[in-house]
Order: structure tokens, then sequence, then C-alpha cells
């Protein structure tokens, strides 16, 4: 059995070593992302793992029919970069790697919160130049205020114990809903209700078709004034334009990103002396009530790990059996 690995980085490569070692199985380690200009490496291999946001085209899936190969095991949750119509027409088996750390996600919306309720940007703002005046950057306590959490599933719900934890009130809103937040009495029957309810809201859902800027003007105006959005999950649920909007009318407090629309090209890149040309994007960075990291919330040691090891796995049960725990329907 040998299985090709491509964007693979170096704090991945000890994790992969170790499950080779494990399961005895060849693994060739790629560091570049998969496109049809290097799919031609997979070539005497029997399955494929990667991890990108980048969209993997037909012209790769050709490929790994032309090849043999119909295992395809990715290293993330999301599939939204992954054409469906392709991987039906070559008969391609895809697996992700569903829940690699829904605390990782979790920690670090609330961890953006944190600092824009307690003003923390503004006060390293004004101290880095000498101001160390209280005023007039007084803060919010997280225990006063509604947490409307959008998607219930397992970082949703890891979001809600954090909270929770803070003392804040938490309501809920899902398409499907978990059993024992029913019996909690958690959820909300539409996104009006949470958007006329929450002092926060965060989301952690999916991209879909049904959802592509779920966050819009009309959105906006729905929610409170001084309302906080967190997005950690995709992109596109945000209608970037309308949240800058938001932004300059007061509507929005302020906003923790750790995605966004246009992020390819953008985020895990070194820009270093040189200009990111993406307007919208400058305009949210420039702000103090802004905190933006780079689509970074699954980065920990205990979740890189998971991500490596679980698609690797469901690579190998891919091939030897047909079928994975974790095979992606697209039915």
């Amino acid at each position: 059995m040998k299985i090709i690995a491509y964007g693979i980085r170096d704090d991945e490569k000890p994790y992969l070593d170790e499950w080779v070692k494990d399961n005895s199985v060849e693994v060739k380690a790629v560091a570049e992302l998969l496109t049809e200009d290097n799919i031609d490496l997979a070539k005497g291999y029997d399955g494929v793992v990667a991890y990108q946001q980048k969209p993997y085209t037909d012209g790769i899936f050709k490929k790994m029919d032309e090849f043999g190969i119909h295992a395809f095991s990715l290293r993330n949750v999301g599939v939204d970069n992954v054409p469906v119509e392709s991987v039906k027409k070559y008969n391609i088996k895809v697996s992700n790697v569903p829940a690699y750390s829904p605390s990782a996600i979790a920690e670090l919306s609330v961890t953006a919160l944190m600092a824009l309720l307690r003003r923390l940007p503004r006060f390293e703002n004004k101290m880095a130049k000498g101001d160390f005046r209280w005023a007039p950057d007084i803060a919010q306590e997280l225990n006063e205020l509604t947490v409307g959490v959008v998607g219930t599933g397992r970082i949703g719900r890891a979001a809600m114990d954090i909270f929770k934890g803070f003392g804040a009130k938490v309501i809920g809103y899902d398409v499907f809903r978990n059993p024992e937040l029913e019996k909690e009495g958690i959820y909300v029957d539409s996104l009006d209700d949470i958007y006329k309810q929450a002092d926060v809201i965060t989301l952690h859902v999916p991209a879909l078709k049904d959802n592509y800027h779920m966050l819009n003007d009309d959105a906006f105006g729905k929610m409170k004034d001084g309302v906080y959005i967190l997005n950690y999950a995709r992109g596109t649920l945000i209608d970037t334009d309308a949240l800058i909007r938001a932004l300059d009318n007061g509507k929005v407090a302020g906003a923790g990103l750790d995605t966004y629309e246009n992020e390819v090209g953008i985020f895990d890149v070194d820009h270093k002396g040189e200009k990111i040309n993406d307007d919208a994007f400058n305009n949210l960075y420039a702000r103090d009530n802004v905190l933006i990291t780079p689509h970074a919330a699954f980065y920990t040691t205990k979740a890189v790990k998971n991500m490596v090891q679980i698609s690797l796995n469901n690579n190998k049960s891919f091939i030897e059996n047909g079928k994975a725990d974790n095979e992606v329907s697209f039915d």
C-alpha cells in the first residue's frame, strides 16, 4: 500500500512519520498543494491525502481515475472546495476529519470576543503611543450578555460550554437540533430570533449555497445596536461589504474573524514588504475593533495530529475496505 499526501507542512511531518511507523504503510509527503500540475506524482499510489483552501479541480480527479486511485482523504472538515460532480463522475470516495479538535476553534473564538469586550487592541494601540489613560475605553462583561450560537454541532457546543462558564446567557439556532440542548431550552425558533436577542452572534456552520452571505445588510439591520460578530467557520457566511457598513454605522461594535470570503492568497502567506491588494480586507484589518486571524483557529498540536492521522486512517480504510468511518456523502 502506498499513499501520497499533499501540502504537508513541517509541523505535520512528525505526526505523519509516527503514523507510518505504527502502520507500516509507505507515505510520500509532498510540500506543495495539490494541483493539476503535480497530480502526476500520484501515479503508482493507492490513495491521496490533501488539505488546502484553494479549490480542487476536475482535472485532478480525472487524473486520479486514470491512475486507478479512488481514495481521496481530506485533513480538514470542509468540503466546499471539492467539486461534487467531479468526484461522482470519476467514482472518487472522499473522507474528511469532522472533529479534529472542536475546542481549538471554540477557544479562539471566545478569546477574540474577550479581547474585543475588554478593548485590548485599543489599549495596546494607546499604550504604544504612551497614552495609559482608561477613558474612553470602558469595557463590557460577558456575564451580562446574551450569546447567540448559530450551528450547534461539535464546535458550536464546545463554544456554548465556554460561554456558559463565563456566566453568559446562551441561545442557539440550528436546522438540526441536538436533543440534549433541546431539553435545556437553548434553541430559538429562527435566525431572526437570534438577531433580535443576541449581544454576540457566533457562527459555527458549514458553507452551503443556502447560507451564502447569511449575514448581509438585511440580517445586520435586524440585530441589536452594538452587536459583536464572530466568524470562525467559513468566510462566505458574511457579506464583507455589509459588515463594513455595519461597523461604520455602529450596528456592529466589533468582529472576530478567522475566515474571510476572499482569503485564498492572503492567509498562510508571508506578505512582509508587500501590499495586500484587497481593499475590503485592508479596511477590516486596519480597525482596532476587528480582530483577524489567518484561518488558524484549528492550529494546535492536538488538532494537527488528529488531522494528519485520522485522514491517513481514512485513506488506508478506503484502500483496504472500500469504505471509511468519515466518508463524505454527496447525495
